[in-house]
């Protein structure tokens, strides 16, 4: 090969070689596998602030990003009705629910927004779900609760409410009072949810440590 040749191999065109690479590089990275950014919300979607399991707020993420993704802590809001006769209210999820369709779960629940303080998402969440506008809720205890799919720091509360109830049915098929030995019989037939079965083992060492 003559002079020319040679100089354009080891000169010119590695420099075309490499222009090549860090071009397929950027198209790649920017059209091809974009990042996945937990900030970037859909239109409308609600917003939760992340936490440490103590409560500390580190930051805010949207609902898309902090459900499949564990490693995201969120705080939530649980309620227990009980009823005049020590009866547990429970809800059974829409079968159009994201998580645990048709199982039967705690009376309320749901996220705190961000921005939110835990009094104002109660009285928010105990409305739109059973349209209670009731606001004396007594506090019971907070606790982690981990799976595949999220992670959550619960805050839960009970109150003595015995009806009527106004149900939200985009998010609850039905709903019923329980007695406590009624969902003691049935824990093992995989009926309700995972997490209130851990709540329903809270509330009996609460029950029993009052007797």
């Amino acid at each position: 090969m003559s002079k020319e040749a040679w100089a354009f191999i080891s000169g010119g065109l590695v420099y075309i070689v490499f222009a090549f690479i860090f071009a397929g590089q950027f198209i790649y990275l920017k059209y091809i596998k974009r990042p996945v950014n937990i900030y970037q919300a859909q239109e409308g979607e609600e917003w939760s602030d992340l936490v440490t399991p103590e409560g500390k707020i580190i930051g805010r993420a949207p609902r898309s990003a902090v459900h499949g993704n564990p490693q995201l802590l969120h705080p939530v809001v649980h309620i227990h009705v009980f009823n005049k006769n020590g009866q547990l209210y429970l809800q059974r999820r829409s079968n159009s629910k994201e998580v645990q369709p048709g199982k039967w779960d705690t009376s309320v629940g749901g996220h705190i927004l961000s921005g939110e303080d835990i009094q104002t998402a109660l009285k928010r969440e105990a409305k739109e779900e059973l349209g209670i506008k009731k606001d004396n809720f007594q506090p019971l205890y907070r606790y982690v609760f981990k799976n595949d799919f999220e992670s959550e720091l619960v805050s839960t509360f009970r109150i003595n409410y015995n009806g009527p109830f106004t149900i939200n049915r985009d998010e609850i098929a039905y709903g019923r009072f329980w007695s406590m030995s009624e969902i003691e019989r049935n824990l093992d037939k995989n009926i309700f949810t995972p997490n209130f079965v851990q709540e329903f083992q809270m509330l009996k060492k609460i029950k029993l440590a009052k007797k």
